[in-house]
């Protein structure tokens, strides 16, 4: 089975030109429609306004797709969950059933490497969840990060998470975790989580430097970089982890597990907080 390169992507890798790797999960699992087809087009067209060719990844009707044209991006928008959310274990039965599937940070980071896109932004990955040393429930994103040489720039992890394992997750895994600009790791509706990073970028040459030494150096692991939201844009820090705690404790009486329990989390936490942490989520 091939995978499908956008023309535009294909001609910028062969003149190895800079492009952008981005998920769909956002937009078919992230939010409502037409908000979720504006902030995908508004976020392609920062890549663009940065020199680089956008590559949204999905896949549509059983064909991974790298790089989607506005009707394809105005489909995943439409559709929403009915594309079904897809990490790496997915991706083999989708293509197999001929199915439509919406890219985590794990599958879009196979797609990426798979045809040579060494960079990936995205909101936040996925990690560690609460009273995960129980359930044993660790989102493939970090086990992904810990095999595929691919740098993933984000917020960091959502607070809806067990930050601090999440961070000794990445470790055992031997992937580098920069954060950008602070010494703190953020937490992706707020800049601040309280754990300290091994590694402080404070410019894109030196995040260019550590991608550079990564690849020269055929360490096979991918990059985190964590990138805070801007102060005047961040949720307040009280008011998410009150609503996660009763988020939470409402997940644990419905018996909601696995890959639903992002999902469930941020919708109720944007209800909890009267949509401020969506707002946050795309600032």
């Amino acid at each position: 089975m091939s995978i499908v390169v956008a023309p535009e992507v294909a001609a910028a890798l062969a003149r190895c030109g800079a492009v952008v790797a981005l998920e769909s999960t956002t937009i078919c699992h992230g939010m409502p429609y037409p908000k979720n087809l504006q902030t995908a087009m508004e976020v392609e067209a920062i890549v663009r306004d940065n020199g680089a060719i956008p590559a949204t990844i999905a896949i549509l009707d059983g064909v991974p797709h790298v790089g989607l044209n506005s009707e394809q991006l105005k489909r995943l928008a439409i559709s929403g969950r009915q594309f079904q959310k897809t990490a790496r274990r997915d991706i083999a039965h989708v293509v197999a059933s001929g199915g439509n599937g919406a890219t985590t940070v794990s599958a879009t980071m196979f797609f990426a490497y798979k045809v040579g896109i060494p960079i990936f932004v995205t909101g936040g990955i996925g990690g560690v969840h609460r009273d995960g040393q129980q359930t044993m429930d660790v989102s493939s994103d970090l086990t992904e990060l810990g095999k595929t040489p691919v740098a993933v720039v984000s917020a960091g992890v959502k607070s809806i998470l067990d930050i601090p394992r999440t961070l000794e997750y990445l470790e055992t895994q031997g992937v580098t975790v920069a954060a950008y600009r602070t010494n703190e790791f953020p937490a992706f509706f707020t800049e601040i989580s309280g754990c300290q990073v091994p590694c402080r970028v404070d410019s894109p040459e030196e995040c260019a430097k550590i991608i550079y030494a990564n690849k020269n150096l055929h360490l096979g692991s991918g990059i985190l970089i964590a990138v805070p939201i801007p102060k005047q844009h961040a949720a307040s820090g009280k008011i998410i982890e009150s609503a996660i705690q009763t988020a939470l404790k409402e997940e644990e009486d419905k018996r909601i597990i696995g890959n639903a329990i992002t999902p469930f989390m941020l919708e109720r936490v944007k209800e909890l907080t009267g949509g401020s942490s969506l707002e946050a989520s795309i600032l």
